[in-house]
């Protein structure tokens, strides 16, 4: 078994977007990705929380790292629901979908 020990890296998610809000069309883009921001945060919240590396979610997954990486990246593919499953399984989650109605204007 991999060694579940984690250090997470440092990030200021606040610097990180005061920096990025400076290039030209930043907020439509990053607006425009915020469901997948808010997955990949809960999934990164949920294998910190289980105190596990990369490649310790990808040996129970039986996958590869960079699986894992590409798979925690906000808005670089569409992972499938069996896919999610198994991340949320490995990380000791359950998986919840539910569809939430527009907000009426």
């Amino acid at each position: 078994m991999a060694d579940l020990k984690y250090k997470p890296v440092p990030h200021n998610h606040a610097e990180f977007l005061a920096s990025a809000s400076k290039r030209p069309d930043f907020a439509e883009e990053y607006d425009s990705l915020q469901l997948e921001y808010a997955l990949a945060g809960q999934m990164l919240e949920a294998r910190a929380k289980a105190g596990m590396t990369q490649d310790a979610v990808a040996e129970r997954m039986g996958t590869t790292k960079s699986a894992i990486s590409r798979l925690e990246a906000a808005g670089r593919h569409a992972p499938s629901l069996a896919t999610l499953k198994k991340y949320a399984a490995a990380v000791g989650c359950d998986l919840q979908v539910k569809l939430v109605p527009h907000k009426a204007t």
